[in-house]
Parts: structure tokens; sequence; C-alpha cells
């Protein structure tokens, strides 16, 4: 079995938003291609510790803070990568190559223009979506829908999931187009938990695929330019998502809920586990809220989805 090699890498953003990435040397392996900063761990370092050392070493800016973003587990024909990605928001010095390679600041739209290595592709997936993420719940009414979903995205909620089970397929179309409107008046992204054929009839940002609906497909059931997001409670159905390329999965039932009652709850520990090896971005769903953000995206999550916590109740 080809060893695996452990790198600390960081997405480092600016006052204005932007990205810094350097250009492998021509000489080294997969040279000429953009990366995101880091280096290999040396013996008996925390991948923090790496990171810190490595920004200086290489971009000679000093960490103030850092946070996990995403880990990633990448096969090579000849070596396995183990990439500890943190998000650096909060540095001192100013970034230039210290080794003679290029760098340059990039706003996060301007990333897909550059080539980087396979491994660092969910890194861009991660890094286009948020850390909580709302799945609509309940109202009395389509006025009162409505005005919740509204609330929330004056709340600063930037994903939506829609789903709205007890709909019949008219009814949801016509939701959905006014749900699509408030989402665009918000700068925010709208995915329909049904079929991905609705895409055809409503211009959606992406599809929510049920579990049950996860196992109908053998290829990604979506355009490249729309999102997939999969819901998932076992390892076979992460396995399946990653195989179908989806951009985000949802992990459940984290903590016990009362959605789903005596249903097990995996525990933080479990979900750590199961997405351990899963270059998908995957959100921690069931009993959770905005407080648990950081525990999930500490244990290699992407953040936290739910109904109750950032549903509003009017």
């Amino acid at each position: 079995m080809p060893k695996t090699l452990h790198v600390a890498a960081a997405v480092v953003t600016n006052d204005q938003g932007n990205v810094l990435i350097a250009r492998r040397p021509a000489t080294v392996d997969q040279g000429g291609l953009w990366e995101f900063p880091g280096g290999k761990l040396a013996p008996y370092e925390t991948a923090r510790q790496a990171l810190v050392r490595e920004l200086h070493e290489e971009v000679g800016i000093e960490v103030v803070s850092a946070t996990p973003l995403i880990r990633i587990h990448h096969q090579y024909p000849e070596k396995n990568v183990l990439l500890d990605i943190w998000s650096v928001d909060q540095f001192d010095g100013e970034a230039y190559g210290k080794e003679g390679q290029a760098v340059r600041w990039v706003s996060p739209d301007e990333l897909s223009q550059y080539s980087f290595p396979e491994a660092n592709k969910p890194i861009l997936k991660a890094l286009g979506l948020p850390d909580h993420y709302l799945v609509t719940g309940d109202a009395d009414n389509e006025d009162d829908w409505l005005s919740k979903l509204q609330k929330a995205l004056e709340s600063g909620i930037s994903l939506v999931q829609m789903r709205c089970h007890e709909l019949d397929e008219a009814e949801f179309i016509a939701r959905a187009e006014k749900a699509l409107k408030l989402t665009r008046e918000a700068n925010a992204r709208l995915l329909l938990n049904a079929e991905p054929g609705l895409l055809d009839k409503v211009g959606a940002d992406g599809i929510h695929l049920t579990s049950e609906r996860l196992s109908y497909y053998s290829q990604r059931p979506v355009p490249s330019d729309k999102l997939l997001s999969c819901a998932c409670h076992n390892i076979a159905e992460l396995n399946i998502s990653a195989a179908l390329q989806a951009d985000m999965v949802t992990l459940s039932p984290v903590e016990p809920t009362a959605s789903h009652p005596g249903v097990e709850a995996l525990g933080w520990q479990k979900f750590s586990e199961m997405i351990e090896k899963l270059s998908v971005p995957a959100y921690a769903l069931g009993g959770l809220g905005r407080a648990d953000i950081r525990r999930a995206r500490g244990l290699g999550g992407q953040g936290v989805a739910g109904i109750r916590a950032f549903w509003p109740q009017l």
C-alpha cells in the first residue's frame, strides 16, 4: 500500500475577500499547477503547527487565527495524500513568494479559471459553501411559509433546501418559483428536495436527493453548473454520494431529534469517523444549531444543517 503523505494547507483570505494561491515550481510533481500554500508535516508536528511554519517559510505571513475547513484523502497512482485544510482570515505580514514561486490574490469566483491538482478540487467546493444550511420547515399556509423564508434570508441564510413533501408537483413548482424570487433577491441559493428533472421546470441552483432517491442513480443526475446535495445516514450512502460527485452531503442524525423519535443518533465521534475519508463537504444534521458550527468544522465537517435552528417561528 502506498505511503500516506500528510499535508497542511491554508485558504488564506485578506480583508478584501480575496484568496491567496501559489504556483508549484516546474521542477516538482504537478509543477505549474496552482495550489493553496502549505506543506507536509514534519515528525511530531500537528497539522496546525505545520500550517503556521509552512506559511511563514513559504509566503512570509504569521498566522493569527486558523480554523479547520476540510480534510481530504486523495489517492494518486503512486501515493496517498491527506490534506488538512485550514481557513486563515487573520494574519500578520504581506504575502510574497519567499521561495521564488508566483503568488496571487484572486477572488473566490475567479478560482475556477486556475488549474489545481486533483486533490484540491474539494477545497474549491467547500470554499463556495456556507457553514450553515437551512432546510425549510412547516407553515400554516403558503403566505406563512414565504414569510418564514424571507425572515430566514434576512437573518443571513445563504443556502436553502426547499423541503415541502406535502405538496403535489404543481404546487411544489409554483411555490419554488416564489421561493426562487426571494432567494435571488437575497443573493442566496435554492436547492429543491425533489426529482432532478424539476430543474427543467424551475431554474433553481440545484437538487437535494433524499437517501431513497440516492439509490436510483449511478451517475451525477444534475449538470455540473448546478449543486448536488445528498442525504446520508451511513457509509454506503456517503460512498454513493462521492461516486455521484456530490457537491455536499448531510449526515444525520448527529443528535436525537423530535422529528425522528426512536432513531439512534450517530454522535459526534461517529460523525467524525464517517467523514474522515470523504472528499465531499459534509454538514452535520439532526438536533443541531449555530452553537454547533464550530464543533462540526473542528471535526472536519463543512458546518451544520437544520430545520428548527434556522427556520423562523412567526
